[in-house]
């Protein structure tokens, strides 16, 4: 029966500073997108590159980052764009 390690201090702090770079990241991409006139295709293209990069923090996690933020992003450029 295989039995699951505890992650130590120093991975605990490595995975809540990879939390809170997410965070800001997408905060500020949030806010950015609110504030700014992009085309919509500029505007898609910031939360790909949100994307690609909460990919690179945690990786296989995709379907979070989809449960999670992206309907935030699609939230607001549908009320930006006034998309359907």
């Amino acid at each position: 029966m295989a039995r699951e390690t505890k992650p130590d201090k120093k991975e605990m702090e490595e995975e809540n500073r990879r939390i809170r770079t997410l965070r800001l990241l997408v905060d500020f991409s949030l806010a950015y997108l609110a504030q700014t006139k992009l085309p919509l295709e500029e505007a898609q293209a910031v939360v790909e590159g949100v994307k690609k990069q909460a990919l690179r923090l945690f990786p296989e996690k995709e379907e979070t980052f989809d449960l999670i933020y992206l309907p935030r992003f699609r939230r607001l450029l549908r009320e930006k764009y006034h998309l359907h």
